[in-house]
């Protein structure tokens, strides 16, 4: 039970739970999305491809939890299509070299648990590419071999993809990583190209250094979401109603990314609104209350909201929204300007969503730390405190860091 909300006033939400129709005729109950968080809790093995990024009981669990906290479509965390560029260890992963029958039961099993209250479920796959720690892999794969400089993760210096390899190890490994997917139930994947992982690599003219057909024009950076796009299409048609979305976010179009005039042609190639307007937008970051997201869709600025951490807070917060119980997430006395402070809060929610099934709990939310409770939040930053000289140590040996962070409550 969330003790202190954000404050904000009663409003009309009946807009929240209209159906929102997509192209393919498909339709998700309602304008929720629960967006991508990394989770980091699947099989790790540090030698064994085969064992690696297999989904666990606990994840499974976490997904539980939000397939039952009202979402109209629930987009997983990072999904890896290659084994050896991962944005964490524990990620989970969908390729040739652990494909099997535990692998495929696991994933449909995430699947059919996120849509028992009718949700759609859609994969995020994606390739960590220069992103991928050094802990990992001491040299990934990116479209150039520009370093990533970084306080928060250590890594390794790039190999430029070969062009023949970015059909082998990344177009390739994209379709494979959809297919799995849609035969193991998934309603559609998201070609994650945001957060500087490899497809955002190309994308951009600050990590995009080659010469080939790949790089240089704005068509050239973005042949290789086009050429993913077409391939999964040839192997997974429209007709089947299976969903094939991107992900794309602001960071790129500043600084020395993308430029305004890029940001609109890449819109017109990638079919993102307002160049066609058939095209299903889901705006993540910032939502906080039920008259912010009802003028968001009223306005024209988006189709659907996203929420991440709000709803490791409290998992069923689109349904007591939509039930008009309340009318704001959690005031969360963790700074939410403090990255690395909030992605811990995440993370230790995640770990206590994981604990018990649905079936096993009162509320989904039951277990959850209430970081609205100032003491509560006062004992979660000493914990993290406490802890963050342990992870350095970690990163400085090279160890790969993954799973919940372990976290009691005080109340």
């Amino acid at each position: 039970m969330v003790r202190e909300r954000i404050p904000a006033q009663q409003v009309d939400v009946s807009i929240l739970g209209a159906p929102l129709k997509f192209r393919n005729t498909r339709k998700a109950k309602n304008r929720f999305l629960k967006a991508s968080m990394t989770e980091k809790l699947s099989t790790w093995d540090s030698e064994d491809l085969s064992r690696r990024g297999i989904p666990t009981q606990d994840l499974i669990n976490v997904y539980d939890k939000w397939g039952h906290g009202g979402f109209g479509m629930i987009l997983t965390g990072n999904v890896m299509v290659d084994p050896r560029n991962l944005e964490s260890a524990g990620n989970p992963i969908i390729c040739k070299e652990n494909d099997s029958p535990q692998l495929r039961k696991a994933f449909s099993k995430l699947a059919s648990i996120s849509k028992e209250d009718g949700a759609f479920v859609v994969a995020q796959i994606s390739h960590a590419g220069r992103q991928t720690p050094l802990a990992v892999n001491e040299h990934p794969y990116s479209c150039s071999d520009v370093q990533l400089v970084s306080e928060v993760v250590k890594t390794g210096k790039p190999i430029p993809l070969a062009l023949d390899q970015i059909k082998t190890e990344v177009i390739d490994r994209f379709v494979y990583a959809a297919k799995v997917a849609y035969e193991t139930g998934f309603d559609g994947v998201q070609l994650h190209a945001a957060h500087g992982y490899l497809l955002s690599q190309f994308l951009s003219p600050t990590t995009n250094k080659r010469t080939d057909r790949y790089g240089g024009s704005l068509h050239n950076r973005i042949r290789i979401i086009v050429e993913i796009f077409n391939a999964i299409r040839k192997e997974i048609p429209a007709t089947t109603g299976f969903l094939v979305g991107i992900k794309t976010n602001s960071v790129e179009f500043q600084a020395n990314g993308l430029t305004i005039e890029d940001a609109k042609e890449a819109c017109s190639i990638m079919e993102i609104r307002p160049v066609f307007r058939e095209t299903v937008v889901y705006v993540t970051g910032g939502f906080r209350t039920a008259i912010g997201m009802v003028q968001a869709i009223k306005s024209g600025v988006t189709d659907g909201i996203g929420l991440a951490r709000p709803v490791t807070a409290e998992p069923d917060l689109p349904l007591k929204i939509l039930r008009r119980c309340c009318f704001s997430a959690a005031d969360t006395k963790i700074n939410q300007d403090d990255f690395m402070m909030s992605f811990f809060a995440s993370l230790a929610q995640m770990g206590q969503m994981a604990r018990l099934p649905s079936s096993m709990v009162g509320n989904v939310s039951d277990g959850i730390a209430d970081l609205s409770i100032r003491d509560e939040a006062e004992n979660f930053k000493k914990c993290v405190g406490d802890y963050l000289p342990v992870m350095q140590k970690l990163i400085a040996e090279n160890v790969p860091i993954y799973g919940a962070f372990p976290y009691n409550n005080l109340f």
